[in-house]
Order: C-alpha cells, then sequence, then structure tokens
C-alpha cells in the first residue's frame, strides 16, 4: 500500500533541492566557475528525475485503478515540480548565453 502523503512530500522534496541545485548553478556562474556549475546542473538534473519517478508512480497507480483523494498539498506537489523544471530550463539557458558571452571576449 502507498503511502499517498509520503510520495507527495518526496515530490516536494526533489524538486526543492533541484530548484536550490539550479539556482546554486547560476550563483557559480556569475563568478565563471563553469565546472561548479555544470556539476551542480547534474545533480539538479538527478533531484528532478527522482521527482518524476514519484510523480510517474502516482499516474501509473491511478491509470491502474487506484483513486487518490485530489488534494491542495498533491496540487501543491505539482506546482513545486513544474515550476522547477521551468526554473531550471531557464537557468540552464541564462548559464550558456553567459558561457557564450565569457568565450568572446
Amino acid at each position: 500500500m502507498m503511502n499517498l502523503e509520503q510520495e507527495i512530500f518526496n515530490i516536494i522534496l526533489h524538486a526543492g533541492n533541484a530548484r536550490g541545485l539550479a539556482y546554486e548553478a547560476l550563483e557559480a556562474t556569475e563568478t565563471f566557475d563553469f565546472d561548479r556549475a555544470d556539476q551542480l546542473l547534474k545533480q539538479a538534473e538527478e533531484e528532478l528525475e527522482k521527482a518524476h519517478e514519484t510523480q510517474t508512480k502516482l499516474i501509473q497507480a491511478e491509470m491502474n485503478g487506484t483513486t487518490f483523494e485530489k488534494s491542495l498539498l498533491l496540487i501543491h506537489a505539482q506546482d513545486h515540480l513544474m515550476t522547477a523544471v521551468s526554473e531550471q530550463k531557464l537557468i540552464e539557458r541564462m548559464i550558456r548565453v553567459i558561457k557564450k558571452l565569457k568565450e568572446s571576449r
């Protein structure tokens, strides 16, 4: 039996970790520490994968007939994950632009 609340908190946890790591990568880029930024982005991606795995588990359970009460907490977790994904993609692009600007100097 799945503990829905625990699964929801796993999504929030890993999405939050990913978001924080992405912002740390952006901060590292401000000092042109691109190796550190790349390392942090890789860690952020790993955290997003964990959040997506949990999300996928919930989706598959529902598709297989498990019913979940839709809650504000579940909606919050989904919102948190999608925000983290969007911000990570934006930060990745910003870092690519900064790298190009640095190389063109």
